[in-house]
């Protein structure tokens, strides 16, 4: 791997037989084949590509060793064979040379561009690395939406609506202004919700989110007895302003080109589209996976059955975390078929984090 690209190993990498050097060139060839034709790999094909000066039979001999290891498989429609998920992961920790330009100037120069003249603030720039990775690797682009750990309430606000509707405004971190329309039993005057807001300013202002959170369960508990009208309005308001989101009270993901992997063989099936696009509607699994990725400090690569998941046995997703103040805030990525060109789309999400990083800095 190049030294600008970190990459982590996967966990099937551990224990795997040691290859021979020729065993490596002909799995080499053999995976780089089939990840440009899409074709089961024959031995006069391996021959001529491996650049070995060895007969047919030696190569069959050697296909033979990986398949035994499980790094290779034979369809039953064609005497070629196909890399298996194991095949992948093991070029991709061993086999898989990274040059340092392997991301081409051009796109290079247009990521940090494009980036760079995002003019929509956080949100704006989540969707356009989203989107400019869709754009340049012709795949399903992922970005989750930067969390924060250290989220403190700067100020409460609340404005009334028509219906018995509720604005509740909240700025975090003296900038950050969020806004929730909060539906109630009853209307509230514009003195009744100046009140609730002073009360919970005073109560809430400068904690942590998660803090003031986990106090107003515990109030909830307390007896009502124990509060006046003001302190029980209050604190309901506070409690659908605070509540999580849809997504669990976890980070977004942006998703874009979901319709890049339509017209790929591995995904024509019907079915399978259909429960891959469920999944991306609902985000959920893959919001739960790129979780697992904000702990890393590399590029992390699951493919097939790695994720866990099984709608993405099929699929694999390459990430790298994304940093603001030196701190990771977030993960992007690339969802395609395990049949993907690795050697180029590791650099551009490795790339890609770290102008995001860079533009969400500079933004702030």
């Amino acid at each position: 791997m190049s030294e600008d690209v970190r990459v982590a190993t996967g966990p099937e990498s551990a224990g795997v037989e040691p290859l021979s050097e020729r065993a490596q060139q002909l799995l080499t060839a053999l995976v780089s084949s089939y990840i440009r034709d899409g074709q089961p790999v024959g031995s006069r094909t391996l021959t001529r590509e491996s650049g070995l000066n060895v007969s047919s039979a030696t190569v069959r001999n050697v296909m033979a060793d990986l398949e035994e290891y499980g790094f290779v498989s034979s369809p039953h429609t064609s005497a070629g064979r196909i890399p298996t998920d194991k095949g992948y992961r093991f070029f991709v920790d061993a086999l898989l040379k990274i040059r340092p330009a392997a991301v081409d100037e051009g796109v290079s120069s247009q990521l940090e561009r494009r980036l760079a003249n995002t003019v929509e603030g956080q949100h704006g720039l989540i969707a356009s690395a989203s989107q400019l990775l869709s754009s340049f690797t012709q795949l399903a682009g992922v970005v989750t939406v930067p969390r924060q750990s250290h989220a403190a309430i700067t100020q409460i606000d609340f404005m009334g609506l028509s219906d018995n509707r509720v604005l509740a405004i909240l700025v975090v971190n003296g900038r950050e202004v969020q806004n929730r329309i909060l539906q109630l039993g009853r209307r509230f005057s514009a003195e009744e919700l100046r009140r609730a807001a002073t009360f919970l300013n005073e109560q809430f202002a400068g904690r942590e989110l998660s803090s003031a959170r986990a106090q107003l369960v515990n109030q909830l508990h307390e007896t009502r007895t124990h509060m006046n009208q003001l302190m029980q309005d209050a604190i309901n308001m506070a409690t659908q302003m605070f509540a999580p989101t849809e997504s669990g009270g976890q980070a977004g993901v942006v998703i874009a080109g979901e319709t890049n992997l339509m017209g790929l063989a591995e995904l024509s099936n019907v079915t399978t589209l259909k429960r891959l696009f469920d999944a991306f509607n609902e985000k959920r699994d893959i919001l739960h996976l790129l979780d697992q990725c904000l702990r890393a400090d590399r590029v992390q690569i699951f493919i097939g059955h790695e994720s866990g998941y099984r709608i993405l046995d099929d699929l694999s997703i390459v990430t790298a975390p994304y940093t603001v103040d030196n701190e990771v805030v977030g993960v992007l990525g690339v969802i395609g078929p395990t049949r993907m060109a690795y050697e180029r789309v590791i650099p551009i999400v490795d790339l890609t984090a770290r102008l995001l990083g860079s533009a969400l800095n500079s933004g702030r």
